[in-house]
């Protein structure tokens, strides 16, 4: 689709965005804690910050974490051929490995890619995901140029109740999950387990001279086999402690001329220990292991592995002082170690940081500091900082404005991987300022943000050398529009991304495109419940983008529609359908790779609490 009809469409649906009233969004009085490391409300939030709840994932009838995050405000994802294949998320048009991401507070992600696997983390098994666009550095250190991806398994609340799912879908596509969990004021656990699998679809349009390079027409089948846990207890003294894991294991087939099928395992375990010494003062002792394993064969036969181990620890202190002041003082220390067949010149690196932060309110301003210093042991030190306001113009209306600044230290592979990696590369900074402007009411939320990035150093591929390089500078510029509301029974929630990614560097490719980032995204949902019914559909849209740094390569921009529908039959029982992709329309969002056409999927679903009766 191009650019023009994206912009006629954004047209049409304009006027629904503005008028629609609405009662209150869940998503206003929700809680959260990776902006600012500290519990706050989204309303107090100087940051721009996006929620899936889990009533979201199961409303939505989302197959895959890719499914719910797909289209959200600042977001643009690339996938390489459908369920289980690699998906790279872009936030706020800066790169893949510019996004810090975390389970339950554990770091994890491959030290060699620099990314998240993020298709295969069990959407199951997640109770919430948190997005906070813009940098995070001063909090998190490393990676956190785009943002910050939080997600949250189930936490156990209330009365103990049983949830199981069963699907079927096209593509021989089956899925199961099943979880126990429950809780009160001293103690909570949940437990979960879920299996996907899929015979899915050719992942690679065949051409040897791009893309997968090699031309093997044939099913890339996927599945995934995960369980999770999840529990806490509360003393009489006020000491909390909470223990927590996730393991999934994955097979995965593809098309490629070097290997072809990977056996995968993402893990990320951790507890933590809070209490209070004293009434102004909290403590939190924090401390974590994340496992991004993959064994790669050819046609069956063994051919590499690449392992990356993360330890993780951080202490954090919160000092409260009346009831508009919070200080946080703390320390992270993270330990990166890579298990390869590939001979690595460096297999290890270490990472310790001292940050603080400052909260406070004084009359309508709101007012967030934070500073960071980061020891690296390859790079030395860095420090990176940012300033946050908000100015409350009525008690609805809220105008914020912030500028931070961030840093990236290039991975493994862009440093040493053989024939490949440059040792000279030097790690990329970051400068960010924004504008935001949110408002709520009766009819619902919305809210709006322009920004500009700025990157030094950037690192990427560069085809003049076969591998990676540092550019001089790339400038991204971005505006951002968020309503959630409901009107005649419809619920609303649109988000609409409007982006510039421009490479300043010097030389030829000057002016151009950042690579893989659509300029403009466009995602409306809507539902509506009519009695035992809920109805519901998607509309996704992306424009036209670049896949390389001269842009003499595009990728064309689409359109898609999902509809849904869910009926609750009897108390505890749910039945839901969706259509993906209604017009079969035939798209990329990494060339030569597909994207599912035309699908249904079907889910069953039980919720059974105690003190209720089947």
């Amino acid at each position: 689709m191009n650019t023009l009809r994206l912009r006629i469409l954004t047209f049409l649906f304009l006027p629904l965005i503005t008028i629609q009233p609405a009662s209150s969004s869940e998503q206003t009085e929700a809680v959260i804690v990776t902006a600012t490391r500290t519990a706050q409300t989204v309303d107090d939030a100087l940051s721009a910050v996006t929620i899936i709840t889990r009533d979201d994932i199961e409303r939505r009838q989302g197959q895959s974490v890719d499914d719910v995050l797909r289209g959200i405000a600042g977001l643009s994802i690339t996938n390489n051929g459908g369920p289980g294949k690699a998906s790279s998320m872009h936030l706020r048009g800066t790169e893949a490995d510019h996004v810090l991401v975390l389970i339950d507070g554990v770091k994890i992600g491959s030290a060699t890619l620099g990314t998240a696997a993020f298709q295969d983390i069990p959407l199951s098994q997640i109770d919430r995901i948190e997005v906070v666009r813009g940098p995070a550095s001063s909090l998190y250190g490393s990676e956190a140029i785009g943002g910050v991806i939080q997600i949250f398994t189930k936490k156990g609340r209330g009365p103990t109740q049983y949830n199981f799912a069963a699907g079927f879908g096209s593509n021989n596509t089956q899925t199961t999950s099943i979880t126990a969990s429950g809780g009160d004021k001293r103690h909570w656990f949940s437990l979960g387990a879920s299996r996907t699998a899929t015979d899915s679809f050719d992942s690679c349009d065949g051409n040897t001279g791009g893309g997968c390079y090699a031309n093997q027409p044939d099913e890339d089948g996927y599945q995934n086999l995960s369980g999770s846990i999840r529990t806490g207890y509360r003393f009489r003294n006020g000491v909390e402690v909470e223990a927590h894991g996730l393991r999934a294991v994955s097979e995965n087939e593809f098309d490629g001329s070097s290997t072809n099928e990977s056996e995968n395992i993402q893990q990320a375990i951790g507890g933590n220990i809070k209490f209070s010494p004293m009434k102004a003062w909290k403590l939190t002792l924090m401390a974590g292991q994340a496992l991004d394993a993959s064994d790669n064969f050819l046609n069956g036969v063994y051919k590499s592995t690449f392992d990356t181990t993360r330890q993780t620890a951080s202490i954090q202190n919160d000092f409260s002082f009346l009831s508009n002041h919070l200080f946080t003082l703390g320390a992270d220390f993270l330990n990166d170690t890579i298990d390869s067949t590939t001979n690595y010149d460096a297999a290890s690196r270490d990472n310790s940081g001292l940050f603080g932060q400052y909260q406070g309110k004084f009359g309508n301003h709101d007012v967030q500091f934070s500073l960071r210093g980061d020891d690296n042991e390859q790079f030395g030190r860095v420090g990176t900082g940012s300033a946050r306001w908000g100015y409350l113009l009525r008690k609805d209306l809220k105008l914020f404005a912030s500028y931070g600044t961030a840093f990236k230290a290039p991975t493994f592979n862009n440093l040493y991987y053989p024939s490949y990696g440059s040792a000279s590369l030097n790690p990329e900074k970051s400068r960010s300022m924004e504008l935001g402007l949110k408002g709520k009411s009766s009819w619902g939320n919305w809210g709006l943000n322009v920004y500009q990035t700025d990157i030094d150093q950037m690192v990427v591929y560069d085809s003049d050398v076969s591998g990676p390089n540092n550019i001089d500078a790339a400038r991204i510029r971005g505006l951002e529009a968020t309503l959630q509301g409901a009107h005649l029974g419809w619920s609303f929630d649109v988000a609409l991304s409007l982006l510039d990614p421009e490479n300043r560097s010097t030389g030829s490719n000057r002016g151009h495109e950042l690579v893989r980032r659509a300029r403009h995204m466009l995602r409306l949902d809507a539902d509506r419940n009519i009695g035992k019914w809920r109805i519901g559909g998607t509309f996704m849209a992306e424009g036209e983008r670049y896949d390389n740094l001269t842009n003499t390569r595009s990728i064309h921009g689409y359109a898609t529609i999902d509809l849904r529908a869910e009926y609750k039959f009897m108390k505890n029982w749910r039945f839901q359908g969706r259509i993906e992709n209604l017009t079969d329309t035939q798209y990329q969002t990494a060339t030569h790779y597909f994207q599912p056409g035309r699908g249904f999927f079907v889910t069953l679903r039980y919720k059974f609490g105690q003190g209720e009766t089947p």
